[in-house]
């Protein structure tokens, strides 16, 4: 995916998130309700976890330079673990100590507003303003997660959500869009906690929704997790992209097979690719250049992304064939 498309899902989460922080803290100060809190806090990660994606889309937009050769397009996998990190410590671990202590310790009472303000006088439940900030949460939240998922849908080519998200290059928009969801989920629970509170009495609903909500966090931090750290250590070509590349090679002139292809994910539009190519038998050094030429060339029209293209001549590829399932 561009890096512009996960600039503008970014940008849409992280105004969202900041309006939606401000609004839970509000409630959960007015209120006393420890999932309300646990939401709040949500939010602040989810805003400082959208500052450090612009940061790694900024950084990885640099130029190749003398000491980093490849540029750095790794950038865009390094600050998404990173985020995984914070949502798990900050998020889940915050709402999880949160509720627990509040478990123990016991919960305030629901207050009583009442007060006048410009000559109307208010007398209501601090209940009411959790639902209504709530309720409003989940709109924006909601607004958030229908860009990135049309963003994201333009990715999949026709796969199922699951698997185009686990399979996805660039760990961006699927990172916002499982931000989203948590977030409506979490929501939902807060919602929960608060309703099952105010009509039963029983107080330990609320901080038994933050320590779900909790649980929920870390538990996606745990799946993002997962997958950042597979792509930062080095993921290969997606199939597709392997297909089209063995295609490529084997339809110029002068080419018999593709006898080895490795290729690694530098960043979701950064791939180094080596091949070990079988020429035509005898043929000179002169016409073996030339045709490699003319691949790299094909291979860069194709496929734009593979930045960084090896070929060498090799009729083995190390004693392995492209039927072995181990090529990578």
């Amino acid at each position: 995916m561009a890096a512009e498309g996960s600039r503008k899902v970014v940008i849409a989460a992280l105004a969202g998130n900041v309006a939606i922080a401000m609004c839970k803290f509000v409630a959960a100060l007015v209120s006393g309700s420890t999932a309300t809190l646990a939401e709040a806090v949500h939010s602040v990660a989810d805003s400082g976890n959208q500052g450090l994606l612009l940061l790694g889309i900024y950084l990885a937009s640099k130029p190749p330079s003398p000491r980093y050769p490849f540029g750095r397009a790794s950038e865009r996998y390094f600050w998404p673990f990173v985020v995984a990190l914070i949502l798990f410590s900050l998020g889940g671990a915050f709402a999880i100590y949160e509720g627990v202590h509040h478990l123990l310790e016991g919960v305030e009472p629901i207050t009583i507003i009442d007060r006048t303000f410009l000559g109307i006088h208010f007398h209501f439940s601090s209940n009411i303003v959790n639902y209504i900030v709530l309720g409003t949460s989940f709109f924006f939240e909601a607004m958030s997660f229908r860009v990135a998922f049309r963003e994201f849908k333009e990715t999949t080519h026709g796969k199922p959500v699951l698997q185009a998200f686990f399979e996805a290059r660039d760990p961006t928009v699927p990172l916002v869009l499982a931000e989203d969801t948590t977030a409506l989920v979490g929501l939902g629970l807060a919602l929960a906690a608060v309703i099952l509170r105010a009509t039963t009495g029983l107080a330990f609903f609320d901080p038994l929704g933050s320590v779900l909500i909790g649980l929920l966090l870390a538990g996606v931090a745990i799946m993002l997790a997962s997958v950042t750290h597979g792509l930062l250590i080095g993921k290969t070509v997606t199939d597709e992209d392997r297909a089209k590349v063995i295609e490529i090679a084997q339809g110029t002139p002068g080419v018999v097979r593709v006898t080895q292809l490795l290729g690694i994910h530098l960043g979701p539009d950064v791939v180094v690719l080596a091949l070990k190519v079988a020429f035509t038998p005898k043929t000179a050094v002169e016409d073996v250049e030339e045709t490699t030429n003319e691949m790299e060339r094909r291979l860069r029209k194709e496929l734009p992304h593979m930045k960084k293209i090896f070929i060498e001549p090799d009729s083995h590829g190390d004693g392995r064939g492209l039927d072995k399932p181990d090529i990578l």
